[in-house]
């Protein structure tokens, strides 16, 4: 008898660990304020996120503040884009892109080539030799070219001059220290509104032009459902702006994510449905970085891009 008691002990024991629920997987969202991380707050406002996650939404104030964050591992997803995963995934893979966030569409442009309303450029043809504001290095400066020479302009045809900040690109485009910037969406709305001219938008390329949710690949490794689950929730948050914009105004506005001069005014875009960026996307983005210096070889496309995780 003796030994029955502590041997019933121990059972019980066990029969309560098993019976304790599994506590929740922490997901550190970092966000930039920036219109493609809307789905990630109606998931939240609309309590899309199931229990079996515990997600925390974390604002950043710039792409290297988020690099710098995702690098030190204090965040498990993030929105951006494939010149990004590049840079991430150059030594070796450290970030999965599982989903298109944004991506530009006939109807509406994620990137403008606008002139400054002091200059004469009226069309793509009078950027021949015109420096073009951009920040270096990134996915404005891999749209920019890619753009003018879809259009016709030759690689030696086309200058740029590095503008980090978007707040100093448009300013100088106003002043007409620039004569030509690419300001992303809805940013450009507001150049516009200030005098600014449309000469080009990725809506006649729209192939060239997409951000991504990436994930820490580590995480990816550890939690794959919680990757999956992560993701049911923002296709159904996808699914009601896509359906009713207009009730998104406010969140607009909350999170800062359009101009306090758009409020009202702006058109909320089409969001995609569950996809991941092409192989000839990656690919076309390798071949731009490659030619830069960013990456020392081309990337193969299945070890950064993963369709796994969608919704079936």
């Amino acid at each position: 008898m003796k030994r029955v008691f502590p041997l019933i002990l121990i059972l019980l024991l066990s029969s309560c660990t098993l019976l304790r629920p599994a506590q929740p997987v922490t997901v550190r969202v970092g966000v930039l304020p920036i219109l493609d991380v809307l789905p990630i707050y109606v998931a939240e406002a609309q309590g899309y996120f199931p229990k079996s996650l515990k997600v925390e939404i974390i604002p950043v104030a710039s792409a290297a503040e988020r690099d710098q964050l995702m690098a030190a591992g204090q965040l498990d997803v993030i929105v951006n884009d494939l010149v990004s995963v590049a840079l991430y995934n150059r030594e070796k893979p450290q970030v999965v892109v599982v989903r298109t966030a944004r991506a530009a569409t006939p109807s509406f442009p994620q990137f403008y080539i606008l002139a400054s309303p002091k200059s004469d450029i009226q069309k793509v043809e009078d950027l021949r030799g015109v420096a073009i504001g951009i920040s270096e290095a990134t996915i404005i400066h891999y749209v920019t070219e890619r753009l003018l020479q879809a259009e016709g302009l030759k690689p030696e045809e086309i200058k740029w001059v590095p503008v980090p900040r978007i707040p100093d690109r448009m300013a100088a485009l106003a002043s007409g220290d620039l004569k030509a910037a690419t300001i992303p969406d809805p940013l450009a709305l507001l150049a516009m509104q200030q005098g600014a001219r449309l000469i080009l938008d990725d809506s006649r390329h729209p192939q060239y032009s997409l951000s991504v949710y990436s994930f820490r690949k580590a995480f990816v490794q550890e939690h794959p459902e919680a990757v999956r689950a992560f993701l049911a929730a923002i296709e159904k948050a996808v699914k009601d702006v896509n359906s009713d914009k207009a009730k998104w105004a406010g969140l607009l506005v909350e999170k800062k994510l359009v101009p306090p001069a758009l409020t009202g005014s702006y058109a909320i875009p089409d969001f995609p449905p569950a996809s991941v960026p092409g192989k000839d996307q990656w690919e076309d983005v390798m071949k731009w970085a490659l030619e830069k210096g960013l990456i020392s070889s081309l990337l193969p496309y299945e070890e950064s891009v993963k369709a796994d995780f969608l919704p079936r």
